[in-house]
């Protein structure tokens, strides 16, 4: 059996729709689900002009433990993940996840895992820069 857990990385270059969907093409996949995760150009009602990504150095590793028990709870048949660090302008891809699945609503609902786990348990902090010239740090604590 080839590896479920194809593609998974933290890079400061853009990233790839189209490589990430390659990495879950899957002959027995019937349904594959993708989220792609923008630079917005406001939050909080505040004009956004930039953020950083800042990562543990274990943020890998605990990405793919993540990754693992999606696996481990849905019928997955290939899954992928990159999120970018460093610096990032409106428009620029942060995240990009993909799960293939032999149906839909089994490629959706480990997709959406996926993406919430990710934000919730792996070490990324992203710094905001606001256009009034304020900042924040958002996944601090």
């Amino acid at each position: 059996m080839m590896n479920v857990i194809r593609l998974v990385e933290l890079r400061d270059t853009p990233l790839s729709v189209d490589e990430v969907l390659a990495a879950v093409a899957d002959s027995g996949a019937g349904g594959t689900a993708m989220f792609i995760g923008t630079v917005r150009d406001e939050d909080h009602r505040r004009a956004v002009t930039g953020l950083g990504y800042s990562a543990h150095p274990q943020a890998t590793d605990q990405l793919r433990v993540v990754m693992e028990k999606i696996v481990a709870d849905h019928d997955v048949r290939a899954i992928a993940a990159v999120h970018r660090v460093g610096d990032l302008e409106v428009g620029d891809l942060a995240v990009v996840v993909a799960v293939a699945c032999p149906h839909r609503d089994q490629a959706f609902a480990a997709c959406r895992r996926l993406i919430d786990e990710l934000k919730a348990e792996v070490p990324i902090w992203k710094h905001q820069v606001f256009a009034d010239g304020g900042s924040e740090w958002v996944g601090i604590g």
